[in-house]
């Protein structure tokens, strides 16, 4: 009886113990679904603005292209080449769209 107890506290300790660290596992692996299959890879910082210069070289009103293209970079961490077009190259940035339903990203 004396040996059951703390066998017993041993156990419920390890279980604690154990969830614990599948806890801190699963939040480091899905902070914002950043490692999710579905969201594409991590750009590094600062990549946005020299892709977001590229992509409205040509725009007409550049300092809200500008604004746009970094939401949509930060949000989906790639921009497609070229001024216009190419929006298959990063299927996020293509299918983001405002509150009324249109293309959100230039």
């Amino acid at each position: 009886m004396k040996l059951l107890l703390p066998i017993t506290l041993l156990l419920i300790i390890s279980m604690v113990m154990a969830a614990a660290s599948f806890l801190q596992l699963s939040l480091a692996l899905d902070i914002d679904g950043a490692f999710s299959p579905d969201s594409p890879p991590a750009s590094p910082p600062g990549t946005c603005d020299s892709k977001c210069e590229r992509r409205c070289a040509k725009a007409g009103v550049k300092k809200r292209c500008l604004k746009y293209c970094n939401i949509c970079c930060g949000k989906c961490h790639c921009v497609p080449s070229g001024t216009y077009g190419n929006r298959s190259e990063c299927p996020c940035y293509r299918d983001m769209k405002d509150n009324k339903g249109r293309q959100k990203c230039p």
